[in-house]
């Protein structure tokens, strides 16, 4: 414990045996009140212990994680999957890193939004306080039962982590290491719980109202989907991304061509992975073989529309297939791009509004007017001028971490870190004041 912590008395909180998703939640929200009042110096030592801890613990971390992905291998999962899904030394520094990251930032709780006093002369105060019990419903990525851990600690909320069953020694063991670190410090080991099951627990899960507070689903349409038909609770949804890279007519082909490759080759498998390419046709002569070329170099299978294919030359025709209706709208995560060539700026916004899943879009152009059209005609949480869509991340924002990235837009949007796990109340203070 720190110094000048209180030990609150949980005792009534301690797990039990074959708990109940019900029960497991009802933990969470007795035990939500100790971190929500609980001093930054308290939880920040809790995240220095949980760093610390991954680190300490990083070779039984590996063989946890070695049985995910031999049953991940054995099931069949794909390599991008697979990917998700790995642990390295690295990853593991990584983690840790970033969950001292969002021990340095600031405390969102009680900070102060609005102040002013009312004619009447009462004191009013606008502040950040946490929500209160949030649940984390994510898919083989083992890395956000730490980030979600984190960035919850930090905003003072009793977070319930639901994985999937692919990583399930994985997130044990990092669910495990994060409660040890809460409860070393004083708080209750119930701000951090895994919760498991199968669809009946996660419908239960997600109707848990007046207990859970939020639902963040970090994962694709099928997990969507699965929430959107029985939850009770509010959800934000973390949501698919089906990205694009738009090349303008006046766009630098040099950078146009390095994004492109980022956003599809650098990590295929992530939901800020480039999945769509557009090209006007003004440089598609030029442009559409040289990245066709560098595309099939790099092992990505291209399905494309009739003009890409005339524009590539008959000597590509073998690396291209034709794209289907379903392609445009289809977020891959793997190396295959759709390519597709468009007569303008304004054609490409269309594409996107009917195509794209409002997560992040990029335009390549030295045209000012192009850009700001961009800018204000793509609906969509992070939008790029020359750069790639690989940057729509928590950590690359400077947050320390996210839990994932929003496409709504009420409460949040974007990468989700501590101030969207934040809400706000007001504070009134007066002297004897009653209303005549």
């Amino acid at each position: 414990m720190i110094a000048g912590a209180v030990a609150p008395d949980y005792s009534l909180l301690m797990a039990t045996n074959q708990r109940t998703v019900a029960e497991l939640c009802a933990e969470a929200k007795a035990a939500a009140p100790y971190l929500a009042r609980a001093p930054s110096e308290q939880k920040e030592a809790a995240l220095e212990a949980l760093a610390s801890s991954l680190e300490a613990r990083s070779a039984e971390l590996l063989e946890a994680n070695a049985l995910d992905l031999a049953a991940g291998e054995a099931e069949g999962l794909s390599a991008a999957l697979l990917d998700r899904l790995l642990l390295d030394g690295e990853r593991i520094a990584v983690i840790a890193a970033g969950a001292r990251e969002v021990a340095t930032l600031d405390d969102p709780v009680g900070e102060l939004i609005e102040q002013r006093q009312l004619e009447n002369g009462l004191d009013l105060r606008k502040m950040r306080v946490p929500l209160g019990v949030v649940a984390v419903v994510y898919e083989a990525r083992p890395n956000v039962t730490i980030d979600a851990s984190a960035l919850c600690l930090k905003s003072g909320n009793a977070c319930l982590l639901r994985g999937s069953g692919s990583a399930k020694h994985s997130n044990a063991l990092m669910s495990e290491i994060a409660a040890d670190a809460a409860e070393s410090v004083g708080l209750p080991r119930a701000v951090i719980t895994l919760v498991d099951g199968g669809r009946d627990q996660l419908a239960e899960l997600a109707t848990q109202n007046g207990i859970v507070d939020l639902i963040v689903p970090r994962g694709g349409e099928g997990l969507k989907a699965a929430l959107e038909q029985v939850a009770t609770v509010p959800v934000l949804y973390a949501a698919s991304g089906n990205c694009h890279v738009y090349v303008d007519r006046a766009a630098n082909l040099s950078q146009a061509a390095a994004i492109a490759i980022n956003g599809k080759v650098q990590r295929p498998g992530v939901c800020n992975a480039a999945e769509t390419l557009l090209i006007h046709r003004d440089v598609a002569a030029e442009f559409v073989p040289t990245i066709v070329d560098q595309m099939v170099a790099a092992g990505v299978e291209l399905r494309v529309d009739g003009p890409t294919r005339e524009f590539a030359g008959s000597e590509r025709g073998a690396h291209l297939t034709e794209a289907s209706e379903e392609d445009w709208a289809t977020e891959f995560l793997e190396l295959i791009l759709a390519v597709k060539v468009v007569d303008s700026v304004d054609e490409a916004i269309e594409h996107l509004t009917r195509y794209g899943s409002g997560h992040s879009e990029a335009i390549v152009t030295e045209d000012e007017a192009a850009a700001r059209a961009f800018e204000l005609g793509v609906d969509a949480a992070c939008v790029y001028v020359n750069a790639s869509t690989r940057f729509t991340d928590g950590a690359e924002f400077g947050m320390g971490a996210e839990i994932g990235n929003s496409t709504q837009k009420l409460h949040a949007r974007g990468p989700i870190g501590l101030r969207e796990l934040c809400t706000f109340k007001y504070v009134i203070s007066g002297n004897g004041h009653v209303r005549a």
